[in-house]
């Protein structure tokens, strides 16, 4: 069968697709990937086919500018200060008022849009040419359900992250169906419909949801959901890479692994951590005896003002490489970290709020008993100080290490992706 993956142009949104394109290549399938032509390069270095769609724009530069829009209309509504956005997790009914959902769905519109438009048109002439017997989307990537539905085939949203927007959207829905005929707006469902009726279909829940999803979450802490669901193990693909010299061998001491994803480099406004947090880490773990290696882009190496004697500074480190020889690992939620830390059985500390989930995986993995979340609601939660006592917690109690390897095992017996081709040819040929 012919399958065709399609991802916003965003490397890490790419990436937990990559095992499952290979697995499909491997078993004789046809595989492509289409994206945007930021990200042909990547798509390219992974061994798989690219189909560059859409301009060559930044796709974080669309996404600023529509997300900085609509804030600006907000605080003209509502002023400075207000918490409509602040937590898509939120899950109170009493909460959940319209107001609130109406101003999420449209945030959650906006950036959708932002991220997919522009790819549409081109993937929908490449779809209508080639003819895939199946699309796989990026959760955030619509534009493969407006492409499957301009030809009738199944198509199905590849998850990580928790489905906190699934949920809020279900209340959305709710809550909706009890305001006047004239108030119910549903800025996704507009969106996704102009689309549908563009290319000759008509708007269907499904172009939101998928028909299925695919979900690499380990079970026990992915939420419910009414859809069909299809587990997948987590394999990791951080891109090309080379094990360097230090981590191919034991270290001397334990290694902890403090790493923050790009959002320091792309947006150090959002940024799970400053470059002073950053500081003020390094100094309180300076007495500790661990090898701290840390993951830091060098402009912003240069910037630190010291740098104690048991921190090792790289750029760049593939996680799979490292992972396994740490004792714990510190980062600011991303999924890559998140499940690497798991595979390996090694306990985690999430630090700040920069993933749209965290909200809820933090406290689910504090539930677990596999690591720590500090939420950073406040600036001195994320003290120097504070991580290092929660860091010192996870070396020092067993109870971390017992669970996370409990997790492990978990994830571990999830379908591997060549089990998953065979639940994704029977979608095809019932």
């Amino acid at each position: 069968m012919r399958v065709l993956f399609v991802v916003f142009p965003w490397r890490t949104h790419l990436q937990h697709m990559v095992p499952l394109a290979w697995a499909l290549q491997a078993a004789g399938h046809e595989v492509r990937v289409a994206s945007g032509p930021e990200l042909t390069d990547a798509v390219t270095a992974s061994g798989l086919p690219a189909v560059p769609v859409g301009p060559d724009e930044p796709v974080f530069e669309r996404v600023e500018r529509e997300q900085a829009e609509l804030y600006h209309k907000l605080v003209e509504a509502h002023g400075e200060h207000n918490d409509i956005l602040v937590d898509v997790c939120e899950d109170r009914e009493e909460v959940l008022t319209w107001e609130r959902l109406r101003w999420g769905s449209r945030f959650l519109a906006a950036t959708t849009r932002a991220s997919n438009d522009a790819m549409v048109e081109e993937l929908v002439e490449y779809c209508r040419w080639w003819q895939p017997d199946l699309v796989l989307w990026d959760w955030l990537s619509h534009a493969g359900a407006v492409a499957a539905t301009a030809i009738g085939a199944p198509h199905g949203r590849m998850r990580t992250e928790l489905a906190v927007e699934d949920r809020a959207r279900r209340h959305f829905l709710r809550v909706r169906q009890d305001q006047r005929p004239e108030d119910r707006e549903d800025p996704l469902a507009d969106w996704l419909g102009q689309w549908a009726r563009k290319v000759g279909g008509e708007f269907g829940e499904e172009m939101v949801t998928g028909r299925f999803v695919i979900e690499q979450m380990v079970g026990s802490l992915r939420l419910e959901s009414p859809l069909p669901h299809l587990p997948l193990r987590y394999v990791p693909y951080n891109g090309p890479s080379v094990v360097p010299d230090w981590a191919r061998r034991d270290p001397d001491r334990p290694r902890v692994l403090a790493t923050f994803g790009l959002s320091l480099a792309t947006d150090p406004a959002t940024a799970a951590t400053s470059l002073q947090q950053m500081q003020g880490m390094l100094d309180a773990l300076a007495d500790v005896d661990i090898e701290l290696v840390v993951t830091l882009p060098e402009r912003f190496q240069r910037e630190l003002e010291r740098v104690p004697g048991n921190v090792r500074l790289v750029e760049f480190v593939p996680l799979h490489a490292v992972v396994p020889s740490c004792s714990a690992v510190i980062h600011h939620g991303g999924v890559p970290g998140f499940l690497e830390a798991i595979a390996h059985g090694v306990p985690q500390l999430v630090i700040g709020r920069a993933m749209t989930d965290i909200g809820e995986r933090g406290p689910r993995l504090e539930r677990s008993g596999a690591g720590l979340w500090l939420r950073g609601d406040a600036p001195e939660e994320l003290d120097g100080s504070r991580v290092r006592e929660q860091v010192v917690r996870l070396l020092e109690e067993p109870s971390f290490k017992e669970a996370a390897a409990r997790l492990g095992e978990e994830l571990a017996a999830q379908p591997s992706p060549a089990e998953v081709i065979r639940d994704l040819e029977q979608i095809v040929n019932p």
